[in-house]
């Protein structure tokens, strides 16, 4: 059953009141919490969207996982693989040799990140095979000396495929005329673009066993890649691994890898959910004014449900409901509004971009050509949670005051 504190709270909450300016205070209040909460959630979709995206782009080059030797070498890979296989959350494994260089071609030199790789093995770790420009990642062949270059690193050289190209290795070999670099022509059989400027900028991928060759290490490799069935159970595929390994052999995760940039992530979407609250809370704590007004207005309703038998705790219960009905309503609102926006920002923004003529997200400039989205359910429950909570916390001091008005005070100017 009903109490009347909920049925006169709903009341005044619908009623017309003889002040319009109190209700369009109350007006925008609700529309003020509605606001902040839409922009609260469609800023973190957005911000979790170019997460995501940036760490698929990055994961398509880098691997979830990698096992490695000291001074860059191990020897025992198989037997590392074989380890890691042993883990059903380990979805595939392949060796790599990874080391310094200098790319030349004509008068173009460009220092270069040099792996070496098995091409089918590559491809069941990485997305690069899948990111070709020209050329197939399987074009590597052992003994044919072919390399395959990122996009940006192929055009600051002026090669295209079937050009030459010298690799300088830093390991030098004794010479009559003393310590001289090591060379060797490489042919480009490929060039691939995963639109991130690092890795398209720097990367140069040959055949692992013409890396091996190259780098005298024998039939040793720099070290395995690993593919889990969930990238973020790294952390604890990596605590499960290391104490089944040698002494001698590290493991590293996505996480450890490019640690810098995820913690500035996540430091930047920390620190704009804290502005975006205080929106929110500025609108939560209008509520504060609108109640005042409301309980002015209504200090002779307040006497004569006071001389009917109204407790104190029960006006307050009044404006309580009242007030938290409000916020409820704008927390709402801002819920369903932001969370629409938030799923449709594929479609909204390129009308937009077509209503103004311009394009707000240049490929060119921001590596993307989409305002990437992804709503969160955990964050949308902080943000409901979060409205709400100011919104109630809005209403008891306007709730206390009604409490404390005394009857014959009140109804001596009526």
């Amino acid at each position: 059953m009903t109490s009347f504190e909920t049925l006169i709270g709903l009341r005044y909450l619908r009623a017309k009141r003889r002040n319009s300016f109190i209700s369009f205070i109350s007006l925008i209040s609700i529309v003020g919490i509605a606001l902040g909460v839409a922009a609260l959630i469609i800023v973190l979709s957005v911000m979790n969207g170019f997460q995501k995206e940036i760490r698929g782009r990055i994961l398509g080059v880098a691997s979830h996982l990698e096992i490695s030797g000291v001074n860059n070498r191990l020897a025992d890979w198989r037997g590392a693989m074989a380890v890691a296989r042993q883990d059903p959350r380990v979805l595939a494994s392949a060796p790599f040799v990874s080391a310094q260089g200098l790319l030349s071609a004509g008068a173009n030199v460009r220092g270069v990140l040099v792996r070496g790789v098995l091409p089918a093995q590559e491809n069941t770790v990485v997305d690069v095979g899948r990111q070709m420009i020209t050329g197939q990642l399987t074009d590597l062949q052992p003994g044919g000396y072919g390399i395959v270059l990122g996009v940006e690193l192929a055009r600051q050289l002026g090669v295209g495929r079937g050009d030459k190209v010298t690799l300088i290795t830093p390991q030098g070999q004794i010479t009559p005329a003393g310590m001289m670099p090591r060379l060797k022509q490489f042919t480009v059989v490929g060039v691939f673009k995963v639109d991130m400027f690092e890795y398209d900028s720097s990367l140069a991928m040959i055949q692992l066993k013409d890396a091996q060759t190259l780098f005298r290490l024998d039939d040793a490799v720099s070290g395995v890649r690993l593919k889990l069935t969930d990238l973020m159970q790294a952390p604890q595929v990596k605590r499960a691994l290391l104490p089944k390994l040698t002494y001698d052999m590290y493991v590293s995760d996505w996480t450890e890898q490019h640690a810098n940039y995820f913690r500035a992530v996540q430091i930047e979407k920390r620190m704009m959910f804290i502005i975006l609250t205080l929106i929110v809370a500025v609108a939560a704590f209008n509520l504060v004014s609108t109640l005042i007004m409301t309980v002015t207005d209504k200090q002779a309703d307040i006497a004569i449900l006071r001389t009917l038998g109204a407790t104190p705790r029960s006006i307050m219960q009044i404006f309580v409901i009242q007030g938290a009905l409000s916020g409820l309503i704008g927390t709402l609102s801002g819920v369903g509004g932001g969370v629409l926006v938030a799923l449709n920002l594929g479609t909204l923004v390129p009308a937009l971009e077509r209503l103004i003529g311009a394009q707000i997200f240049s490929s060119e400039v921001y590596l993307i050509d989409k305002l990437p989205s992804d709503v969160l359910l955990s964050d949308v429950l902080t943000i409901t949670v979060i409205s709400l909570v100011l919104a109630l916390l809005a209403t008891l001091y306007p709730s206390w005051r009604a409490a404390r008005t005394q009857p014959a005070e009140a109804l001596r100017h009526e």
